[in-house]
Protein backbone atom coordinates (compact mmCIF):
# COMPACT_ATOMS: atom_id res chain seq x y z
CA UNK A 1 0.00 0.00 0.00
CA UNK A 2 1.36 3.68 -0.78
CA UNK A 3 1.78 6.13 1.65
CA UNK A 4 2.85 9.81 1.80
CA UNK A 5 5.72 10.60 3.76
CA UNK A 6 5.20 13.57 6.40
CA UNK A 7 8.00 15.71 7.05
CA UNK A 8 9.65 16.94 10.12
CA UNK A 9 8.16 20.57 9.26
CA UNK A 10 4.71 19.17 8.78
CA UNK A 11 4.78 17.41 11.87
CA UNK A 12 6.28 20.48 13.80
CA UNK A 13 3.57 22.35 12.30
CA UNK A 14 0.83 20.00 13.55
CA UNK A 15 1.84 20.34 17.39
CA UNK A 16 2.33 23.86 17.19
CA UNK A 17 -1.58 24.45 15.45
CA UNK A 18 -2.88 21.96 18.11
CA UNK A 19 -0.93 23.50 20.85
CA UNK A 20 -2.47 26.49 19.48
CA UNK A 21 -6.48 25.18 19.71
CA UNK A 22 -6.73 24.46 16.28
CA UNK A 23 -8.98 21.61 15.55
CA UNK A 24 -7.66 18.14 14.54
CA UNK A 25 -9.96 18.52 11.42
CA UNK A 26 -9.04 21.95 10.36
CA UNK A 27 -5.22 20.76 10.67
CA UNK A 28 -5.39 18.16 8.39
CA UNK A 29 -7.57 20.56 5.85
CA UNK A 30 -5.26 23.26 6.44
CA UNK A 31 -1.79 20.72 6.11
CA UNK A 32 -3.50 18.56 3.37
CA UNK A 33 -3.12 15.85 5.75
CA UNK A 34 -5.36 12.32 7.02
CA UNK A 35 -7.32 13.55 10.11
CA UNK A 36 -6.21 9.53 11.46
CA UNK A 37 -2.79 11.34 10.51
CA UNK A 38 -3.03 14.28 12.58
CA UNK A 39 -4.60 11.85 15.45
CA UNK A 40 -1.77 9.92 15.65
CA UNK A 41 1.08 12.25 16.04
CA UNK A 42 -0.77 13.57 18.43
CA UNK A 43 -1.19 10.86 20.44
CA UNK A 44 2.58 10.11 20.09
CA UNK A 45 3.14 13.68 21.27
CA UNK A 46 1.37 13.35 24.38
CA UNK A 47 3.17 10.29 25.11
CA UNK A 48 6.46 12.25 25.20
CA UNK A 49 5.06 15.29 26.86
CA UNK A 50 6.67 14.17 29.47
CA UNK A 51 10.13 13.94 28.16
CA UNK A 52 9.74 17.37 25.98
CA UNK A 53 8.76 19.49 29.38
CA UNK A 54 6.92 21.91 27.39
CA UNK A 55 9.81 22.34 24.67
CA UNK A 56 8.17 22.13 20.99
CA UNK A 57 11.19 21.17 19.14
CA UNK A 58 12.18 18.30 21.80
CA UNK A 59 8.17 17.58 21.29
CA UNK A 60 8.74 16.77 17.76
CA UNK A 61 12.27 15.46 17.74
CA UNK A 62 10.38 12.45 20.18
CA UNK A 63 7.79 12.13 17.72
CA UNK A 64 9.94 11.84 14.70
CA UNK A 65 11.88 9.35 16.64
CA UNK A 66 8.52 7.40 17.59
CA UNK A 67 7.58 7.53 13.70
CA UNK A 68 10.96 5.98 12.88
CA UNK A 69 11.05 7.09 9.71
CA UNK A 70 14.11 6.79 7.38
CA UNK A 71 14.76 9.24 5.20
CA UNK A 72 17.64 7.53 3.46
CA UNK A 73 17.34 5.78 0.55
CA UNK A 74 17.28 1.49 0.74
CA UNK A 75 20.08 0.03 0.35
CA UNK A 76 20.59 -2.46 -2.43
CA UNK A 77 21.49 -6.03 -2.83
CA UNK A 78 25.53 -5.51 -3.31
CA UNK A 79 25.77 -3.34 -0.07
CA UNK A 80 24.03 -6.87 1.91
CA UNK A 81 26.77 -8.97 0.31
CA UNK A 82 29.06 -6.15 1.63
CA UNK A 83 27.69 -6.46 4.87
CA UNK A 84 28.05 -10.26 5.05
CA UNK A 85 32.09 -9.93 3.83
CA UNK A 86 32.40 -7.10 6.91
CA UNK A 87 35.11 -9.11 8.63
CA UNK A 88 37.15 -9.96 5.47
CA UNK A 89 36.80 -6.27 4.44
CA UNK A 90 38.24 -4.71 7.45
CA UNK A 91 40.91 -7.17 8.34
CA UNK A 92 42.66 -6.42 5.05
CA UNK A 93 42.25 -2.97 5.22
CA UNK A 94 43.88 -3.25 9.25
CA UNK A 95 47.06 -4.53 7.07
CA UNK A 96 47.28 -1.50 4.83
CA UNK A 97 45.51 -3.84 1.75
CA UNK A 98 44.62 -1.21 -0.91
CA UNK A 99 40.88 -1.16 -1.43
CA UNK A 100 41.05 -1.79 -5.43
CA UNK A 101 43.01 -4.88 -4.37
CA UNK A 102 39.88 -6.29 -1.62
CA UNK A 103 37.46 -5.98 -4.43
CA UNK A 104 39.41 -8.64 -6.74
CA UNK A 105 39.76 -10.50 -3.44
CA UNK A 106 36.09 -10.67 -3.53
CA UNK A 107 35.93 -11.17 -6.88
CA UNK A 108 37.87 -14.26 -6.52
CA UNK A 109 35.06 -15.34 -3.71
CA UNK A 110 32.46 -14.55 -6.13
CA UNK A 111 31.01 -11.28 -4.63
CA UNK A 112 30.84 -9.48 -7.94
CA UNK A 113 30.26 -5.35 -6.39
CA UNK A 114 31.39 -1.85 -8.15
CA UNK A 115 33.98 -0.17 -6.96
CA UNK A 116 31.33 2.89 -5.79
CA UNK A 117 29.54 0.62 -3.42
CA UNK A 118 32.36 -1.08 -1.87
CA UNK A 119 34.02 2.70 -1.34
CA UNK A 120 30.95 3.96 0.62
CA UNK A 121 30.59 1.40 2.34
CA UNK A 122 34.22 0.94 3.69
CA UNK A 123 33.61 5.18 4.31
CA UNK A 124 30.22 4.57 6.33
CA UNK A 125 30.80 1.36 7.63
CA UNK A 126 34.54 0.90 8.37
CA UNK A 127 35.71 4.38 8.55
CA UNK A 128 37.84 3.89 6.09
CA UNK A 129 39.97 7.25 4.77
CA UNK A 130 38.12 9.40 7.74
CA UNK A 131 41.03 11.65 8.78
CA UNK A 132 41.05 13.62 12.59
CA UNK A 133 38.68 16.24 12.64
CA UNK A 134 40.45 19.54 11.37
CA UNK A 135 40.17 22.54 14.37
CA UNK A 136 40.73 25.73 13.34
CA UNK A 137 43.97 27.75 15.16
CA UNK A 138 42.89 30.90 16.61
CA UNK A 139 44.70 34.09 15.20
CA UNK A 140 47.00 35.67 17.23
CA UNK A 141 47.20 39.36 18.26
CA UNK A 142 47.83 41.99 15.82
CA UNK A 143 51.30 42.26 15.29
CA UNK A 144 52.27 38.76 16.53
CA UNK A 145 53.56 36.46 13.79
CA UNK A 146 54.59 36.86 10.46
CA UNK A 147 54.82 33.26 8.31
CA UNK A 148 58.15 32.91 5.88
CA UNK A 149 58.45 30.55 2.79
CA UNK A 150 60.93 30.51 0.16
CA UNK A 151 60.55 29.01 -3.62
CA UNK A 152 61.11 29.50 -7.16
CA UNK A 153 58.58 31.99 -8.39
CA UNK A 154 59.71 33.75 -11.98
CA UNK A 155 62.14 33.33 -14.73
CA UNK A 156 64.38 36.29 -16.03
CA UNK A 157 64.64 37.45 -19.36
CA UNK A 158 67.68 35.74 -21.70
CA UNK A 159 70.59 37.20 -22.22
CA UNK A 160 73.01 38.05 -25.22
CA UNK A 161 74.11 34.29 -24.58
CA UNK A 162 70.67 33.27 -24.88
CA UNK A 163 70.45 31.67 -21.22
CA UNK A 164 67.35 32.03 -19.00
CA UNK A 165 68.10 32.13 -15.23
CA UNK A 166 65.72 31.67 -12.72
CA UNK A 167 64.91 33.46 -8.99
CA UNK A 168 63.02 32.69 -5.95
CA UNK A 169 61.50 34.60 -3.54
CA UNK A 170 61.23 35.14 0.65
CA UNK A 171 57.30 35.52 0.95
CA UNK A 172 56.29 37.12 3.94
CA UNK A 173 52.53 36.93 5.13
CA UNK A 174 51.48 38.57 8.30
CA UNK A 175 49.21 36.21 10.25
CA UNK A 176 45.98 38.44 11.35
CA UNK A 177 45.97 40.35 8.56
CA UNK A 178 47.22 37.99 5.44
CA UNK A 179 49.32 40.94 4.19
CA UNK A 180 52.14 39.86 2.49
CA UNK A 181 55.56 41.27 1.11
CA UNK A 182 57.60 39.44 -1.83
CA UNK A 183 61.36 39.89 -1.73
CA UNK A 184 63.11 38.32 -4.95
CA UNK A 185 66.85 36.57 -4.98
CA UNK A 186 69.12 35.14 -7.19
CA UNK A 187 69.53 32.44 -4.53
CA UNK A 188 68.51 31.03 -1.50
CA UNK A 189 71.29 32.12 1.29
CA UNK A 190 71.42 32.65 4.79
CA UNK A 191 72.71 36.11 4.07
CA UNK A 192 70.03 36.73 1.42
CA UNK A 193 67.33 35.62 4.21
CA UNK A 194 68.75 38.54 6.54
CA UNK A 195 68.23 40.89 3.61
CA UNK A 196 64.84 39.59 2.84
CA UNK A 197 63.87 40.53 6.44
CA UNK A 198 65.36 44.12 6.83
CA UNK A 199 63.77 44.62 3.57
CA UNK A 200 60.33 43.49 5.07
CA UNK A 201 60.90 45.37 8.21
CA UNK A 202 60.98 48.46 6.02
CA UNK A 203 57.93 47.48 3.97
CA UNK A 204 55.63 46.84 7.00
CA UNK A 205 57.01 50.19 8.84
CA UNK A 206 58.22 47.65 11.78
CA UNK A 207 59.50 44.33 13.13
CA UNK A 208 56.88 41.25 14.18
CA UNK A 209 57.17 39.72 17.68
CA UNK A 210 57.84 36.06 16.29
CA UNK A 211 58.70 35.07 12.64
CA UNK A 212 57.65 31.27 11.84
CA UNK A 213 59.91 30.33 8.63
CA UNK A 214 59.91 26.24 7.49
CA UNK A 215 62.86 24.09 8.13
CA UNK A 216 65.50 25.67 5.40
CA UNK A 217 69.04 24.84 5.59
CA UNK A 218 69.63 29.11 5.70
CA UNK A 219 67.86 28.94 8.70
CA UNK A 220 67.55 25.85 10.66
CA UNK A 221 70.59 23.78 10.76
CA UNK A 222 68.74 20.54 12.65
CA UNK A 223 65.33 20.24 12.57
CA UNK A 224 63.91 19.32 15.70
CA UNK A 225 60.10 19.15 17.21
CA UNK A 226 61.04 20.14 20.50
CA UNK A 227 64.95 21.55 19.85
CA UNK A 228 65.71 22.71 16.67
CA UNK A 229 69.15 24.12 15.84
CA UNK A 230 68.99 27.16 14.26
CA UNK A 231 71.56 29.07 12.40
CA UNK A 232 74.14 30.88 14.17
CA UNK A 233 74.18 33.79 11.88
CA UNK A 234 70.08 34.31 11.43
CA UNK A 235 69.78 33.61 15.55
CA UNK A 236 72.43 36.39 16.07
CA UNK A 237 70.32 38.82 13.89
CA UNK A 238 66.74 37.46 15.60
CA UNK A 239 68.92 38.85 18.60
CA UNK A 240 69.94 42.18 17.44
CA UNK A 241 66.33 42.52 15.91
CA UNK A 242 64.61 41.47 18.65
CA UNK A 243 61.95 39.20 17.63
CA UNK A 244 62.10 34.96 17.96
CA UNK A 245 62.05 32.25 15.60
CA UNK A 246 59.56 29.49 15.93
CA UNK A 247 60.50 26.69 13.37
CA UNK A 248 57.60 24.43 12.28
CA UNK A 249 58.03 20.56 12.19
CA UNK A 250 59.06 18.53 9.42
CA UNK A 251 56.04 17.98 7.05
CA UNK A 252 53.58 19.49 8.93
CA UNK A 253 51.33 22.08 6.65
CA UNK A 254 49.40 22.94 9.28
CA UNK A 255 52.14 24.66 11.25
CA UNK A 256 52.44 26.70 8.69
CA UNK A 257 49.12 26.66 7.11
CA UNK A 258 48.58 30.07 6.32
CA UNK A 259 51.60 30.71 3.89
CA UNK A 260 52.21 27.05 2.51
CA UNK A 261 50.70 27.49 -0.84
CA UNK A 262 52.26 30.99 -0.78
CA UNK A 263 54.40 30.07 -3.63
CA UNK A 264 51.91 28.99 -5.86
CA UNK A 265 49.52 32.34 -6.14
CA UNK A 266 53.00 34.20 -5.72
CA UNK A 267 54.56 32.02 -9.04
CA UNK A 268 51.26 32.37 -11.37
CA UNK A 269 49.88 35.65 -9.75
CA UNK A 270 52.55 38.10 -9.37
CA UNK A 271 55.46 36.79 -11.57
CA UNK A 272 53.39 34.59 -14.13
CA UNK A 273 53.62 35.62 -17.92
CA UNK A 274 56.18 39.12 -16.84
CA UNK A 275 58.59 39.74 -18.70
CA UNK A 276 61.61 40.86 -16.47
CA UNK A 277 65.44 41.77 -16.84
CA UNK A 278 67.01 41.74 -13.52
CA UNK A 279 66.26 41.35 -9.89
CA UNK A 280 65.80 44.88 -8.92
CA UNK A 281 62.86 44.89 -11.39
CA UNK A 282 61.55 42.06 -10.22
CA UNK A 283 61.32 43.38 -6.40
CA UNK A 284 59.91 46.75 -7.91
CA UNK A 285 57.27 44.81 -9.62
CA UNK A 286 56.10 42.35 -5.92
CA UNK A 287 55.88 45.43 -3.74
CA UNK A 288 53.77 46.58 -6.56
CA UNK A 289 51.65 43.67 -6.32
CA UNK A 290 51.56 43.37 -3.11
CA UNK A 291 50.23 46.77 -2.29
CA UNK A 292 47.97 47.35 -5.57
CA UNK A 293 46.83 43.99 -6.36
CA UNK A 294 47.02 41.50 -3.81
CA UNK A 295 46.64 44.14 -1.13
CA UNK A 296 43.52 45.53 -2.21
CA UNK A 297 42.00 41.85 -2.99
CA UNK A 298 39.62 40.78 -0.55
CA UNK A 299 40.51 37.62 1.59
CA UNK A 300 38.25 34.64 1.01
CA UNK A 301 39.20 33.68 4.74
CA UNK A 302 38.76 36.95 6.71
CA UNK A 303 36.35 38.83 3.80
CA UNK A 304 39.06 42.23 4.40
CA UNK A 305 41.61 43.43 2.05
CA UNK A 306 44.81 42.43 3.69
CA UNK A 307 46.10 46.00 3.53
CA UNK A 308 43.82 47.81 5.04
CA UNK A 309 43.25 45.44 7.88
CA UNK A 310 47.09 45.87 8.60
CA UNK A 311 47.19 49.49 8.69
CA UNK A 312 44.41 49.53 10.95
CA UNK A 313 45.11 46.60 13.11
CA UNK A 314 48.70 45.28 12.93
CA UNK A 315 51.33 48.41 12.17
CA UNK A 316 50.45 50.63 15.33
CA UNK A 317 51.11 46.69 17.36
CA UNK A 318 54.74 46.04 15.27
CA UNK A 319 58.42 46.74 17.19
CA UNK A 320 60.24 49.66 16.38
CA UNK A 321 61.62 49.21 12.85
CA UNK A 322 65.59 49.29 12.79
CA UNK A 323 67.31 52.62 12.27
CA UNK A 324 70.14 51.49 10.77
CA UNK A 325 71.04 48.59 8.56
CA UNK A 326 72.46 45.35 9.66
CA UNK A 327 76.17 44.67 9.67
CA UNK A 328 75.89 40.94 8.45
CA UNK A 329 78.65 38.78 9.96
CA UNK A 330 80.56 36.43 8.18
CA UNK A 331 81.75 32.74 10.27
CA UNK A 332 84.38 30.40 9.05
CA UNK A 333 86.63 28.28 11.11
CA UNK A 334 89.84 29.00 10.40
CA UNK A 335 92.86 27.19 11.41
CA UNK A 336 95.86 28.72 13.17
CA UNK A 337 99.19 28.58 11.38
CA UNK A 338 102.67 28.07 12.48
CA UNK A 339 103.10 31.56 12.04
CA UNK A 340 100.62 32.26 14.65
CA UNK A 341 98.34 33.42 12.16
CA UNK A 342 94.72 33.29 10.95
CA UNK A 343 93.03 33.45 7.86
CA UNK A 344 89.77 35.35 7.92
CA UNK A 345 88.23 36.92 4.44
CA UNK A 346 91.89 37.04 2.60
CA UNK A 347 93.62 39.23 5.92
CA UNK A 348 95.79 37.45 8.00
CA UNK A 349 95.13 37.88 12.07
CA UNK A 350 97.79 36.68 15.04
CA UNK A 351 96.96 34.88 17.88
CA UNK A 352 98.74 33.88 20.96
CA UNK A 353 101.29 31.02 20.58
CA UNK A 354 99.12 28.21 22.39
CA UNK A 355 96.47 28.02 19.43
CA UNK A 356 98.82 27.10 17.01
CA UNK A 357 97.89 24.31 14.57
CA UNK A 358 94.21 24.38 16.33
CA UNK A 359 90.89 25.47 14.13
CA UNK A 360 89.02 28.36 15.74
CA UNK A 361 85.18 29.73 15.23
CA UNK A 362 86.13 33.35 13.74
CA UNK A 363 83.38 36.00 13.18
CA UNK A 364 84.18 38.80 10.86
CA UNK A 365 81.59 41.97 10.96
CA UNK A 366 81.93 45.11 8.94
CA UNK A 367 84.73 46.75 11.95
CA UNK A 368 86.17 43.59 14.00
CA UNK A 369 87.11 40.41 14.18
CA UNK A 370 86.48 37.84 16.86
CA UNK A 371 88.23 34.44 17.29
CA UNK A 372 86.38 31.87 19.88
CA UNK A 373 87.35 27.93 20.93
CA UNK A 374 83.89 26.68 22.08
CA UNK A 375 81.91 29.75 22.27
CA UNK A 376 84.44 31.20 24.14
CA UNK A 377 86.70 34.79 22.48
CA UNK A 378 89.98 34.48 22.85
CA UNK A 379 90.67 37.34 20.50
CA UNK A 380 89.50 40.77 19.10
CA UNK A 381 91.19 42.18 16.05
CA UNK A 382 89.74 45.33 14.14
CA UNK A 383 89.22 44.50 10.80
CA UNK A 384 91.57 44.94 7.62
CA UNK A 385 91.26 44.79 4.15
CA UNK A 386 92.09 41.14 1.98
CA UNK A 387 96.02 40.83 1.41
CA UNK A 388 96.62 42.46 4.37
CA UNK A 389 98.17 41.40 7.80
CA UNK A 390 97.07 42.51 11.49
CA UNK A 391 99.62 41.35 14.28
CA UNK A 392 99.44 42.03 18.10
CA UNK A 393 103.10 42.05 19.42
CA UNK A 394 101.78 40.73 22.50
CA UNK A 395 101.11 36.93 20.93
CA UNK A 396 104.52 36.61 20.12
CA UNK A 397 107.81 36.61 22.64
CA UNK A 398 109.63 39.80 22.53
CA UNK A 399 112.52 38.26 20.66
CA UNK A 400 110.07 37.22 17.98
CA UNK A 401 107.42 40.15 17.90
CA UNK A 402 110.66 42.43 17.48
CA UNK A 403 111.46 40.64 13.96
CA UNK A 404 107.75 40.77 13.41
CA UNK A 405 107.76 44.27 13.78
CA UNK A 406 110.83 45.04 13.03
CA UNK A 407 111.78 47.03 16.08
CA UNK A 408 115.09 48.17 16.38
CA UNK A 409 114.74 49.87 19.53
CA UNK A 410 114.24 46.68 21.23
CA UNK A 411 117.73 44.84 19.91
CA UNK A 412 118.97 48.12 21.02
CA UNK A 413 117.67 48.15 24.75
CA UNK A 414 119.08 44.42 24.70
CA UNK A 415 122.80 45.30 23.72
CA UNK A 416 122.63 48.08 26.27
CA UNK A 417 121.91 45.65 29.14
CA UNK A 418 125.08 44.08 28.33
CA UNK A 419 127.11 46.99 28.65
CA UNK A 420 127.27 50.67 27.56
CA UNK A 421 129.90 50.31 24.79
CA UNK A 422 127.83 46.97 23.33
CA UNK A 423 124.99 49.75 23.35
CA UNK A 424 126.71 52.01 21.85
CA UNK A 425 128.52 49.85 19.47
CA UNK A 426 125.31 48.05 18.52
CA UNK A 427 123.29 51.60 17.86
CA UNK A 428 126.04 52.51 15.42
CA UNK A 429 125.29 49.80 13.37
CA UNK A 430 121.71 50.50 13.20
CA UNK A 431 122.38 54.18 11.94
CA UNK A 432 121.42 54.80 8.10
CA UNK A 433 118.81 55.01 6.37
CA UNK A 434 118.28 51.16 6.31
CA UNK A 435 118.55 49.59 9.42
CA UNK A 436 116.84 46.24 9.00
CA UNK A 437 119.20 45.86 6.47
CA UNK A 438 122.03 45.14 9.07
CA UNK A 439 119.80 43.56 12.16
CA UNK A 440 121.92 40.62 11.19
CA UNK A 441 124.89 42.35 12.67
CA UNK A 442 123.30 42.87 15.38
CA UNK A 443 122.60 39.53 16.06
CA UNK A 444 125.99 38.37 16.22
CA UNK A 445 127.17 40.88 18.34
CA UNK A 446 124.28 39.68 21.02
CA UNK A 447 125.82 35.90 20.35
CA UNK A 448 129.58 37.23 21.05
CA UNK A 449 127.89 38.13 24.39
CA UNK A 450 126.80 34.80 24.98
CA UNK A 451 130.32 33.12 23.96
CA UNK A 452 133.17 35.48 26.08
CA UNK A 453 130.44 37.15 28.67
CA UNK A 454 129.66 40.72 28.67
CA UNK A 455 132.91 42.38 30.38
CA UNK A 456 135.25 40.81 27.32
CA UNK A 457 132.98 42.39 24.89
CA UNK A 458 132.33 45.86 26.24
CA UNK A 459 135.51 46.17 26.84
CA UNK A 460 136.25 45.28 22.88
CA UNK A 461 133.64 47.36 21.72
CA UNK A 462 135.34 50.29 23.78
CA UNK A 463 138.54 49.48 21.59
CA UNK A 464 136.76 49.56 18.17
CA UNK A 465 134.40 52.78 19.08
CA UNK A 466 138.03 54.46 19.92
CA UNK A 467 139.31 53.15 16.87
CA UNK A 468 136.16 54.00 15.04
CA UNK A 469 135.89 50.02 13.62
CA UNK A 470 132.24 48.99 12.99
CA UNK A 471 133.12 45.09 11.75
CA UNK A 472 131.48 42.36 13.98
CA UNK A 473 133.91 39.94 12.34
CA UNK A 474 136.96 42.05 13.64
CA UNK A 475 135.53 42.20 16.89
CA UNK A 476 135.46 38.50 16.94
CA UNK A 477 138.78 38.27 16.10
CA UNK A 478 139.82 40.80 18.46
CA UNK A 479 137.73 38.67 21.04
CA UNK A 480 139.73 35.61 19.82
CA UNK A 481 143.47 36.63 20.07
CA UNK A 482 143.42 39.19 22.91
CA UNK A 483 144.83 38.15 26.04
CA UNK A 484 142.32 36.70 28.58
CA UNK A 485 143.65 37.93 32.28
CA UNK A 486 143.18 34.95 34.84
CA UNK A 487 143.33 35.82 38.45
CA UNK A 488 145.74 34.21 40.27
CA UNK A 489 143.87 32.27 42.79
CA UNK A 490 145.24 32.47 47.00
CA UNK A 491 147.39 29.24 48.55
CA UNK A 492 145.28 26.54 49.29
CA UNK A 493 145.96 26.01 53.10
CA UNK A 494 144.70 22.51 54.40
CA UNK A 495 142.28 23.12 57.64
CA UNK A 496 143.80 21.09 60.36
CA UNK A 497 141.74 17.63 61.26
CA UNK A 498 139.54 17.70 64.04
CA UNK A 499 141.07 13.89 65.31
CA UNK A 500 144.17 14.47 64.57
CA UNK A 501 146.90 12.19 66.13
CA UNK A 502 150.47 12.06 66.74
CA UNK A 503 153.21 10.26 64.49
CA UNK A 504 154.76 8.38 67.77
CA UNK A 505 151.75 6.48 67.39
CA UNK A 506 151.88 5.39 63.70
CA UNK A 507 155.41 3.83 64.52
CA UNK A 508 155.52 0.14 64.97
CA UNK A 509 158.14 -1.92 66.38
CA UNK A 510 159.39 -4.37 63.76
CA UNK A 511 159.61 -7.84 64.82
CA UNK A 512 161.22 -10.67 62.87
CA UNK A 513 160.00 -13.98 63.25
CA UNK A 514 161.71 -16.99 62.58
CA UNK A 515 160.31 -19.00 59.42
CA UNK A 516 159.51 -22.20 60.00
CA UNK A 517 161.36 -25.09 58.29
CA UNK A 518 160.04 -28.10 56.86
CA UNK A 519 158.22 -30.57 59.08
CA UNK A 520 158.04 -28.12 62.12
CA UNK A 521 154.48 -27.71 62.92
CA UNK A 522 152.70 -24.24 62.70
Amino acid sequence: MAFREVGVLEVKEVLRLSRDGVAKKRVARQLGLDVKTVRRYLELAGAVEAEAAGDLDAAVAAVVGRLGVNHGRPRSEHWEACRAQRGFIESHLSHGVRLTKIRRLLKRRGMHVSYATLNRFAIEELGFGRRAPTIPVADCGPGEEVQLDTGRVGWLRRDDAGHRRYFKAWIFTAVRSRHRFVYPVPEETTATAIEACEAAWGFFGGVFKVVIPDNTKTIVNEADPLEPKLNQDFLEYAQSRGFHIDPTRVRSPKDKARVERAVQPVREDCYGGEDLSSIEEALAHGIRWCLEEYGMRRHSTTQRRPREQFEAEERPALLPAPAEPYDIPAWSKPKVGPDQHAQVEKALYSLPRRYRGRKLDARADRHTVRFYERKVLVKTHPRVGPGQRQTDAADFPPEQAACALRDRGFFERRAAEHGEHVGLFAKRLLDGPLPWTRMRQVFALLSLVRRYGAPRVDQACALALNAEMLSVHRLRRLLEIAPVSTPTSPARVIPIARYLRPPEQYRLSLVLRERPTKGDPV
